[in-house]
């Protein structure tokens, strides 16, 4: 299990909604309930490196049966002969912390919460990190995650099969498509023998745009990279 830094509490202000410096109201619950998510959760990942296969019948990771379709996929791995699949995840603490909190004060379960997804998302750096530290990746992309652009989200059943990540790390989804635990995320990463063309993360193509706090407060995530 890895260990997580302090969250990021500007970062988990945008996400609340808070547009610009945060006041002393915002801060006071940040600094009262961060240091209690980095003790309750339990942050764990696991990966798979394949090969990348661009086919006459689309595009396939080797070892898993269903192809990855939309254009926005394609285009992101293309140049790629391989490909890391990364599920990452606070585990079940997370969810049960959220609930808990929202019977006694609702601003401060909005606040774990958004906490939460700070933390994941420093979980899948410290992931990502660690990974291609102990694999050879001369150039990779960035993180794909299913629901992104044209990616269609019902994939999500067929990562989880090829990682075996309920057996490994608790990690399941719904017949909606939804990762429970609900603070988890899934994400594929390109890796190139030649230096690879970083497209923008464009808000458009994004599945967030329409409640996005860095959209609310006129940022894109990829300035917060």
């Amino acid at each position: 299990m890895m260990k997580l830094e302090p969250i990021s509490k500007t970062e988990t202000a945008r996400y609340m909604g808070v547009k610009g410096v945060p006041d002393n109201r915002i801060m006071e619950i940040l600094n009262r309930l961060e240091p209690i998510v980095r003790e309750r959760v339990r942050p764990k990942y696991v990966y798979r490196k394949t090969s990348v296969n661009f086919t006459e019948d689309g595009l396939f990771l080797d070892g898993m049966g269903a192809s990855l379709d939309g254009e926005d996929i394609k285009k992101h791995l293309s140049g790629c002969t391989s490909a890391v699949v990364l599920a990452v995840t606070l585990s079940a603490e997370a969810d049960k912390l959220i609930r808990q909190t929202a019977i006694t004060d609702m601003a401060d379960s909005l606040a774990v919460d958004c906490l939460c997804s700070s933390a994941v998302e420093q979980a899948c750096n410290i992931a990502e990190k660690e990974i291609f530290s102990a694999i050879n990746a001369p150039y990779r992309t960035w993180r794909f995650s299913a629901g992104y652009g044209d990616f269609p989200l019902d994939i999500q059943k067929d990562l989880l099969l090829f990682l075996n990540a309920h057996r490994r790390i608790g990690l399941t989804v719904t017949e909606n498509s939804l990762l429970i635990p609900s603070k988890s995320v899934t994400a594929i990463i390109g890796i190139s023998e030649n230096p690879v063309k970083h497209g923008k993360k464009g808000c458009e193509s994004c599945r967030m745009k329409d409640r996005c706090a860095f959209s609310a407060s006129g940022k894109t995530c990829s300035e917060e990279k």
